[in-house]
């Protein structure tokens, strides 16, 4: 096979394409302050380094696997697979991961477990390069096997409570989902495997070099028209917490019927009546300080009408919009959905469609 990637121009020219376009995506990352994707979105500081940092190490693995086309002797080219798949596990796989963890923003998750799943990877392939064996390779697939499993579900886990968390916060979800990622996750762990198992051939090179570039738009598409969530909401948790024991003291003996006495009222003047919903992408936060209560005893609140902020706000941009169509369509002018939906509170015209 690798007599064939030799003699193969173009699958050299597409190996060096996309190691080009992980090195380019990566400085454009760091190096470019304004957003070329989605100007008018701030996407989370943070998210860029790291991502910067995956597209790093997805160049370096090209550089170092690069070896492995011009060697003859087998042994040589099994050396120096190990030491690439080594190398990968120890930056390519987990900064991978870690991008995705980075994209969930309802709270800050730990990353250091995931260099530490990926140590007996590096430590098995180690064994392997200094013995010269295979020995262990099987051993090692089937725990690259379940760790893939088990890091799928861990995303699928935390991808639904991070929806949840936006709509306990967010009216517009708009920039804010990363329902994908746990997807593309899986075709990352997917195409690493098949790489390294080197089924089909001098095909599986190509499939994986294609998918590595529409990896690395993907990637850089989603972290450009990613809103940050993080300062705002964070800030106000913080500051709830502090507020906690004096509220618990304050209300220990609060029910959920009194909960919806003392708030209703104040959401009815200072929400509904002043029309405060109908301002693009409200947030609990900023409704918890108009109305001059905790936001998290205004979360509780939601959670005894059976509802989240995302359902109240929507509920009541809806009706307006009803409102407005009757309006329209009673002084025979004509309807326009988008004009009517952006008066309404929505500034996007898909993020009404959905509600609706």
């Amino acid at each position: 096979m690798y007599d064939q990637i030799r003699e193969d121009i173009f699958f050299i020219m597409l190996y060096g394409a996309a190691a080009m376009l992980s090195l380019a995506a990566c400085c454009y990352l760091l190096f470019r302050r304004s957003n070329a994707f989605a100007p008018d979105i701030a996407p989370p500081v943070r998210l860029r380094r790291w991502t910067a940092a995956c597209f790093a190490s997805m160049f370096l693995s090209h550089v170092w696997y690069m070896p492995t086309f011009f060697l003859s002797s087998s042994e040589d080219i099994m050396l120096s697979n190990i030491v690439g798949a080594v190398l990968d596990f120890m930056t390519l796989i987990p900064l991978a991961i870690v991008v995705l963890l980075v994209m969930l923003q309802d709270r800050r998750r730990p990353l250091w477990p995931v260099f530490m799943m990926m140590a007996p990877m590096v430590i098995g392939f180690a064994v392997c390069g200094v013995s010269r064996s295979v020995a262990l390779l099987p051993i090692l697939c089937v725990y690259y096997l379940l760790l893939a499993i088990g890091i799928i579900m861990y995303m699928v886990r935390a991808t639904r409570q991070y929806g949840r968390w936006l709509r306990d916060n967010y009216a517009d979800l708009e920039h804010k989902e990363v329902w994908q990622s746990f997807v593309v996750l899986a075709v990352i762990l997917l195409g690493f495997g098949i790489y390294t198992s080197e089924i089909g051939g001098l095909a599986n090179k190509y499939i994986v070099q294609v998918n590595n570039i529409i990896l690395i738009c993907y990637l850089l598409w989603r972290v450009e028209t990613l809103s940050d969530l993080s300062t705002p909401i964070q800030t106000d948790i913080a500051e709830d917490e502090d507020n906690t024991l004096s509220l618990s003291m304050r209300h220990r003996s609060a029910s959920p019927l009194g909960l919806s006495k003392n708030i209703e009222p104040l959401l009815k003047q200072y929400c509904e009546e002043s029309r405060l919903y109908l301002q693009h992408d409200i947030n609990i936060s900023r409704l918890a300080r108009e109305i001059g209560i905790n936001r998290l005893y205004l979360s509780q609140y939601f959670s005894s009408q059976g509802m989240n902020y995302n359902a109240y706000i929507n509920d009541l941009r809806i009706n307006h919009f009803i409102s407005l169509y009757h309006e329209t369509v009673a002084a025979h002018r004509p309807v326009i959905a988008q004009q009517l939906a952006f008066e309404s509170g929505y500034q996007s015209y898909n993020t009404f469609r959905d509600a609706f």
